[in-house]
C-alpha cells in the first residue's frame, strides 16, 4: 500500500515524493526509542496484572 501511494506521489509531485523517500527513514528513526519503551511499558504491566491474577489462577485450578 505504502509503495503505491509513493508511486502515485511520485507521479503527481515529484519533489515532494523525493523528500518523502529521504525523511521516512529519518522518522522511522526518530520513533525507534519510542517504540521500544512502549514494549518495554507493555510488558511490565502485562507482568504486574499477571502477578495480581495469580491467586486467583491458583484458587480456580484447585
Amino acid at each position: 500500500m505504502k509503495i503505491l501511494l509513493f508511486c502515485i506521489l511520485l507521479v503527481l509531485c515529484w519533489p515532494l515524493a523525493l523528500v518523502a523517500l529521504v525523511l521516512y527513514p529519518l522518522v522511522w528513526l526518530l520513533l525507534l526509542p519510542f517504540r521500544i519503551v512502549g514494549i518495554a511499558v507493555g510488558g511490565a504491566l502485562e507482568l504486574v496484572s499477571a502477578i495480581i491474577f495469580l491467586p486467583a489462577r491458583l484458587i480456580r485450578s484447585l
